[in-house]
């Protein structure tokens, strides 16, 4: 009699998610952690929003150059500092815990930032709340993913990059809001950055409110706890015995065994330490690399220059095109968003670059014709484009590059491995910041040449190395790096793969390692048995 075979699918509530009280619930706390991205797009973007105010330029004696590049890059440089450090907060004290210590670091950073007097208390305050953020944006994420509803997680964790721009809007618009009531005075700056004082205390006051990962409570031993979660947030009626309930339980368990007899150590070193977690980081890091090496870091910061260089100078006339930017990109990455699951992450990820390629070659065209010759109407055709470049960079990198690095790493180096691509961004980042406002100076639009190369050389990497991870859950994208050889990172999963509960005890010994093994290899054998021998490799030596 053959083994029956099911996947979390089969278990899932299929109607309306509204009308099921247990989901319902819990997308209204997930929005707790959601705005730890609207914060940090707040935060991320205040700066270039600032340069665009007289008052801000007036007050700090217009920087420019590598100074304007170090008040660019002091908040990426907080976000490096505290990066190493959060995974350990997370994994120790757990996701809620540590996104209240981000939140209380950021008050702390704000309150300086917002009464600074010089452009060293300024630089300092922007630091501070930068290490803050690195323990937020750590923790959030984490939550949102290991939490989410099976059939959700895709798209909530999606949601949680998407929703930077949100921050971003908001700084924007209160920006043009103070420069029209303020005018040049100090307020004109002082009125948003007291702003970014209102999402740490909400988080502040409400995250104890929220539930804790059942994946952080099993991996604490707290399993009636997580039981507790899963069945007051998945299940039908709260029912700890709901089939939903006892195959996650069964999963998130049978994975945290096998990791733990894989894996040993809590250094980062583990998340180079086999074949598989290599192929992880070196995928997570070079995407990372790609979401602030893209050319998008020359408006997202230097907006101010890019605009002065197609002949755009009137401050109100900045505001408005950086506001309404800021809405076109929220509402591309939410496109990204929704067809996520319908796409594919590999499909949107060529689409995005193919994108991103062409456009970008388009703006770097119109921005040499104005430069060289004054062409009004390559100047005019500059904004569009710009739009044009920002919606195929955010259906992709906006939309899905927390996903997809969570996706893929499992639960043991989940928040280190975040960590690293969270310090891989943020030290591009930190380079942008200092490099491009020189480059532009000293060549001008010759400088977008090199970013028309790089796009290239990631339009290659993507064909290459991206392996589709669509349908299915955190344990099971394991089997995709771990449990098979990806060669050229090309393979796909298909809807077929998944897992026999029957050959999966509901409550495994955690010292029966040779069961595990068994039950791995076999389990990998039947989700890829239409791989050939050499690509079904399951956790071998």
């Amino acid at each position: 009699m053959p083994v029956p075979q099911w996947t979390i699918t089969d278990f899932t509530y299929r109607e309306s998610w509204w009308r099921h009280r247990g989901i319902l619930m819990l997308n209204v706390c997930l929005i707790l952690p959601l705005l730890s991205s609207t914060l940090n797009g707040l935060d991320s973007s205040m700066i270039n929003n600032l340069q665009i105010l007289p008052g801000w330029q007036e007050y700090f004696d217009k920087p420019e150059g590598m100074r304007l590049g170090f008040v660019n890059s002091a908040h990426g440089i907080g976000i490096l500092s505290g990066t190493p450090f959060s995974p350990y907060v997370s994994d120790l004290l757990g996701r809620r815990a540590t996104m209240f210590i981000g939140a209380v670091v950021m008050l702390a950073g704000v309150i300086a930032q917002a009464s600074s007097t010089t452009m060293q208390v300024f630089l300092g305050a922007r630091v501070l709340i930068g290490f803050g953020m690195s323990f937020s944006i750590n923790a959030a994420p984490l939550l949102i993913s290991e939490l989410s509803y099976p059939t959700h997680r895709g798209k909530m964790t999606s949601l949680y990059n998407s929703l930077w721009y949100s921050g971003s809007i908001i700084s924007a618009w209160i920006c043009l809001a103070s420069h029209d009531y303020a005018g040049t005075s100090t307020w004109s700056w002082r009125i948003p950055s007291f702003v970014q004082a209102a999402i740490p205390v909400i988080q502040m006051v409400l995250i104890w409110f929220i539930p804790e990962s059942p994946r952080f409570l099993m991996a604490r031993g707290l399993e009636s706890q997580a039981m507790r979660v899963l069945a007051q947030y998945h299940a039908n009626g709260g029912d700890e015995r709901d089939p939903l309930v006892t195959f996650e339980m069964a999963q998130i368990r049978h994975a945290l065994n096998l990791e733990r007899q894989f894996a040993f150590g809590k250094s980062y070193l583990r998340c180079f330490s086999t074949p598989g977690n290599r192929q992880r980081m070196f995928t997570i890091i070079w995407i990372a690399v790609f979401s602030q090496w893209s050319g998008n870091g020359l408006v997202s910061y230097y907006i101010n220059i890019v605009l002065d260089g197609v002949g755009i100078t009137q401050t109100r006339t900045k505001t408005v095109i950086n506001g309404g930017l800021q809405i076109f990109n929220l509402a591309s990455a939410l496109v990204g968003m929704m067809v996520v699951d319908k796409l594919g992450r590999r499909k949107i990820f060529l689409i995005s670059n193919i994108g991103m390629l062409i456009a970008f070659s388009m703006w770097t065209v119109t921005t040499a014709l104005f430069s060289q010759s004054g062409n009004v109407v390559a100047a005019r055709a500059t904004v569009p484009l710009i739009f044009i470049y920002f919606f195929f960079y955010d259906f992709a990198y906006t939309s899905m590059l927390v996903l997809y690095t969570l996706e893929i790493l499992p639960y043991n180096i989940r928040a280190k491995g975040f960590a690293i691509m969270n310090i891989a961004m943020y030290s591009t980042n930190a380079f942008n910041s200092l490099i491009n406002p020189v480059a532009l100076n000293t060549i001008g639009w010759k400088y977008y040449l090199f970013y028309c190369g790089w796009l290239i050389f990631e339009l290659l990497f993507v064909m290459v190395y991206i392996v589709e991870t669509r349908a299915c859950t955190l344990e099971e994208t394991a089997a995709l790096f771990d449990g098979v050889k990806v060669r050229r990172g090309i393979m796909r999963r298909t809807s077929d793969t998944v897992m026999s509960l029957a050959r999966m005890s509901p409550f495994p010994r955690t010292h029966d390692s040779r069961g595990a093994v068994q039950t791995s290899s076999s389990a990998s054998r039947s989700h890829f048995g239409s791989q050939s021998e050499d690509s079904a490799v399951a956790f071998a030596n």
